[in-house]
């Protein structure tokens, strides 16, 4: 299992890296101003920073369980990130609606976009994550066994 720091540094980069992606594309695509698609951009992040650090652990603790190891396959990170992204979107919508002041329907297509960017990004970055601050192996086998 990850450290409560290392999930911390974890959420954070995943966030800020994201930002720095999403805020000038987001306001190209949809044709709103910088400010108001930052504001969305900078809100939703961190109610999914709270998101990331919560379902992560929650996701880590019922892959240890039901399968003995926080080890995840490639099918595993599909999941993860399915889930993790659907769960965001239904938290989201009425915020970008109001901030945005569309319909639920253009608010569902502006979220359906991030989630379907935060998508590939999540496998990709979680991925590159676990490559680059990878979970030592007697650390992992350790607290498994206590």
């Amino acid at each position: 299992m990850r450290t409560a720091a290392d999930r911390i540094r974890h959420a954070i980069s995943f966030e800020l890296i994201a930002l720095l992606i999403v805020t000038p594309a987001a306001s190209w695509l949809f044709g709103k101003p910088m400010f108001e698609m930052g504001v969305v951009v900078v809100v939703s992040a961190t109610v999914a920073t709270l998101w990331n650090y919560l379902y992560n652990l929650g996701f880590d603790h019922a892959l240890r369980r039901l399968s003995g190891s926080v080890r995840k396959t490639i099918p595993m990170r599909v999941v993860h990130a399915v889930l993790f992204e659907g769960g965001l979107l239904l938290v989201l919508m009425p915020f970008t609606a109001f901030l945005l002041d569309v319909s639920a329907l253009e608010a569902l297509f502006v979220n359906a976009s991030f989630a379907l960017f935060y998508l590939v990004y999540a496998f990709v970055f979680n991925w590159a994550y676990d490559v680059i601050f990878p979970i030592p192996e007697a650390s992992a086998s350790a607290k498994h066994g206590a």
